[in-house]
């Protein structure tokens, strides 16, 4: 089953806003550093948010991450629309990826992530930010 999930962009403080949401909402609180999964060569990200994930009981998905330092951040711009799914959903993110990105800008190529899952990011021709994500398939 794909999911359709809002990705909230931080700057240097998204483990204290997703604590924050999640004092709102309840649920489970993941979060993942960049230094976890390697996914920065600056020693001053190792502990930012790569990735946060909070899941409530009642079905709420509230997604979001530190803004690397190498990219442009911008307040009341700082979101992404992210489509997750899993390898049996493969061929269908990979075709919306597609679609998404045409007449848009592929800022990341859809493939093989650092944590294993198969990731890429676009901007579409309207200027949204799309994320998707097919998890990888147990071996």
């Amino acid at each position: 089953m794909t999911t359709l999930n809002p990705y909230l962009g931080f700057r240097d403080n998204a483990k204290e806003a997703m604590t924050f949401y999640q004092s709102v909402f309840g649920g489970d609180l993941a979060l993942s550093t960049f230094g976890e999964y390697h996914a920065s060569d600056d020693a001053a990200e190792q502990d930012k948010i790569m990735h946060a994930m909070l899941t409530t009981e009642n079905g709420l998905v509230l997604m979001g991450a530190d803004t690397p330092n190498s990219m442009d951040y911008t307040p009341g711009t700082n979101f992404s629309v992210s489509l997750s799914g899993s390898g049996s959903d493969e061929a269908e993110l990979r075709g919306y990826f597609d679609k998404l990105a045409a007449g848009g800008t592929i800022a990341m190529p859809l493939e093989k992530a650092p944590w294993g899952d198969t990731f890429g990011m676009c901007k579409d021709k309207f200027g949204v930010d799309w994320l998707v994500n097919i998890a990888a398939t147990a071996s």
